[in-house]
């Protein structure tokens, strides 16, 4: 009988893309199509309503019930006339992934039957809050949680063969008010973030009156053939694998990274693309990655809120078409051992209502001096609280990642690039010039900025936060992560930071300084109280784990144990200062983090005994049977068998570890499980039982070196990566 393996290989080998075909030859004229956008609400808006969502959009202003009416009534005449029969909150619940409850537009009548959607449907929905990780806010018998709308975020239509369907993005809160979902914190940090740096740009220019973080992600991803994906158990319910021996070819070559795209992949990426085109995701570029079979997507840059539905709505996009083109998609950080793991670089700046880039430097000293107020304020906020930015990208499995040869460690540091670091000393050393030049300007003495960075700055790849031209780009946020978590934390302390420095300026403008001269001297006051997170080097080297810890730096490389920075009594009062958490909201959060870290462990522990004694030692076994029968057949006609025989030993060396480890690690599983405090279980697990798993692998992995390939279960790295 043929193995799964076998059967899998053979329909991988025999794939034929779908034909796919682009709405049209310029993106311009379906960008967009799925989308409830400003154009659309034009058209289905009387204009009073349409300027009254717009200032709701732009302003956070509050919309009236008749309004909601109008607005809804407009929002299911558009989505019926593109086919929509049902609407839904799509939502981001503590699950990692997005949510969605349909309601269909269809209801009975007293003569048959009508199309309704009423505003209060527009406005709020009921999904049952229990029923998603709530971190003890919501007992099990008390069901009620509220899905409330975010008209900053356009709804959308949602495709697929059986229907179409309208999504209406939302924050989710349980029946007491508090945060259950990712969004509602981020609208909260903004908010924060958008008056502190208001408050701040008036000091350089009085028609400000908005600040947005900007936010441009990377999505890097792997695609393996569904059926390969199929016959690995461990890829099935883990998202890696948990056994596997490193392909003789690998990326050592560096031929695939901007390599041609092999042409079933470009099929696959230009349907994907086609479908987040019409959803109005502004995909920019793709590429192959470093690894093999490793490839990357990047929109252009959006307001923050949008950007992070946008990738949201991107990777359920990715994994929904990649099952027309029989692919896979492999978000987890790190699928496959000994080659680069996925990251999703978080690209974020500051921009203005009047189109100016907060961190992009000026022509004029006074231009400079406000870049340079945003860009030490930014550098400072991440020295002040680099353990709280550190908890925000931990998870299990860029666990697997931070650190090692491809992603940044878990030393939480800034790289500026020398011309900018020498800018900072050149400040930080020198006084303080109160100079009248000929226009009777102030003259500080700023150093001359390079307009253009993105020139002069190196990247430096090994920086978890890295400042590349007129942004800061936080490399360290996992493939599979939701960056809201990051990026609230990050909007958070630029928030509070930003406040700090408006407060130290003020009281000197009040003792008689000039505002440059204040300004100047708390800038030069946090260059050199910063210093210490400012690192030019190679941020894998065992030189830097030193410098660091001789600096003061944490270092933190399991997740249970970085989660501890959510908290401490900083944090606790940068999150009531910003609004954002509550000391019960985050203690949830907490809760809810060790749980995920342990349960994965768990599943993943669960697996690799699984496949361990129902796959792996079986066939190493029958191997073993085949050689002792030829062993014996040898000595039968006087043969000398060394060969076989050696064989057979190594196997059953290699056979009872795997064995002796997979039992001792039930049993490790068995008392890990009785532990009742959620910080210690997860310690546990990532302290006692995840360090069988290096060992099991080992052995595996030396048994599918030894086996004969024709009877080994599982398909291998070679064909995992490098069939296309």
């Amino acid at each position: 009988m043929k193995s799964l393996r076998t059967i899998a290989l053979k329909e991988a080998q025999n794939r034929i893309s779908p034909e796919v075909k682009s709405p049209s030859s310029k993106i311009s004229d379906f960008f967009g199509a799925n989308v409830f956008d400003k154009r659309k609400m034009r058209d289905f808006l009387s204009k009073d309503v349409y300027e009254k969502l717009i200032s709701s959009i732009n302003q956070g202003e509050l919309i009236n019930s008749d309004d909601a009416n109008q607005i809804a009534t407009a929002m299911k005449a558009w989505a019926m006339s593109a086919g929509a029969t049902h609407y839904t909150h799509w939502f981001q619940p503590l699950t990692g992934t997005t949510a969605e409850k349909h309601d269909s537009f269809f209801e009975p009548s007293g003569d048959g039957a009508i199309e309704k959607f009423a505003g209060s449907a527009l406005v709020q929905q009921e999904p049952d809050a229990s029923s998603f990780p709530n971190g003890g806010i919501r007992n099990t018998f008390e069901a009620r949680g509220y899905t409330a709308w975010d008209p900053s975020s356009p709804a959308f239509i949602m495709e697929s063969k059986a229907g179409k369907t309208l999504c209406i993005p939302t924050v989710f809160v349980s029946y007491t008010g508090e945060a259950l979902d990712y969004k509602a914190p981020l609208l909260k940090a903004l908010a924060a973030l958008d008056k502190a740096a208001v408050d701040v740009c008036q000091y350089f220019d009085k028609s400000i009156t908005k600040v947005n973080a900007s936010l441009g992600i990377e999505q890097e991803y792997f695609l393996v053939d569904e059926s390969l994906f199929n016959a690995r158990p461990d890829l099935l319910l883990t998202g890696r694998t948990l056994f596997g021996h490193m392909s003789a070819k690998g990326q050592q070559l560096e031929d695939h990274y901007f390599g041609s795209i092999p042409e079933r992949v470009f099929t696959y990426m230009v349907d994907f693309e086609n479908e987040a085109l019409k959803l109005g995701i502004p995909l920019k570029t793709r590429h192959n990655e470093v690894a093999p079979s490793q490839f990357e997507c990047a929109p252009i840059y959006e307001e923050i809120n949008l950007a992070i539905d946008h990738n949201q709505l991107l990777m359920d996009l990715m994994e929904k078409v990649a099952r027309r083109h029989h692919f896979r998609v492999l978000l987890h950080e790190k699928p496959y051992a000994g080659i680069n793991g996925s990251g999703k670089h978080n690209n974020w700046s500051l921009i203005t209502d009047t189109g100016k880039n907060l961190l992009a430097p000026g022509k004029t000293p006074k231009n400079n001096l406000m870049f340079l107020a945003f860009f030490v304020n930014t550098v400072k906020a991440v020295s002040e609280h680099a353990d709280l930015l550190r908890a925000s990208i931990a998870s299990v499995s860029n666990d697997h990642r931070l650190g090692a040869n491809e992603a940044p460690p878990a030393i939480i540091s800034i790289f500026l690039g020398s011309q900018l670091n020498d800018v900072l000393d050149e400040i930080e050393h020198s006084r303080i010039s109160k100079k009248i030049k000929e226009d009777n300007a102030l003259w500080l003495g700023i150093p001359k900025i390079p307009q253009i960075l993105l020139d002069n700055t190196d990247r430096n790849r090994t920086s978890p936060f890295a400042f590349t031209g007129n942004k800061f780009e936080l490399r360290a946020v996992g493939s599979s992560a939701n960056s809201s978590a990051p990026m609230t934390i990050l909007n958070a302390i630029m928030a509070e930071q930003l406040t700090k420095f408006k407060v130290e300026v003020d009281k000197l403008i009040k003792k008689g300084d000039k505002k440059d001269i204040a300004l100047l001297t708390v800038i030069k006051k946090y260059i050199k109280e910063s210093k210490s997170i400012r690192f030019e080097g190679n941020g894998y080297s065992q030189e830097w784990e030193d410098e660091a810890a001789a600096r003061g730096l944490s270092n933190i490389k399991t997740t249970p144990k970085a989660l501890d920075a959510y908290l401490t009594e900083k944090s606790a009062e940068l999150f009531a200062a910003t609004n954002i958490y509550s000391k019960r909201e985050i203690h949830a959060r907490h809760e809810i983090m060790l749980e995920n870290f342990y349960k994965k462990l768990q599943i993943e522990a669960r697996v690799m005994g699984e496949v361990a004694n129902t796959a792996i030692i079986p066939a190493a076994i029958a191997y073993q049977n085949s050689l002792i029968a030829n062993v014996k057949g040898l000595k039968e006609i006087g043969v000398d068998s060394k060969v076989s025989l050696d064989i057979v030993k190594k196997l059953s060396e290699h056979l009872e570890i795997v064995k002796t480890n997979i039992d001792a690690m039930l049993e490790e599983r068995k008392v890990t499980n009785k532990i009742e405090d959620t910080r210690e279980k997860a310690i546990a697990y990532d302290e006692k039982v995840k360090t069988y798993f290096e060992v099991i692998r080992y052995h595996a992995d030396k048994l599918e070196q030894i086996v004969d390939d024709s009877v080994w279960p599982l398909p291998k790295f070679r064909e995992l990566l490098f069939m296309k």
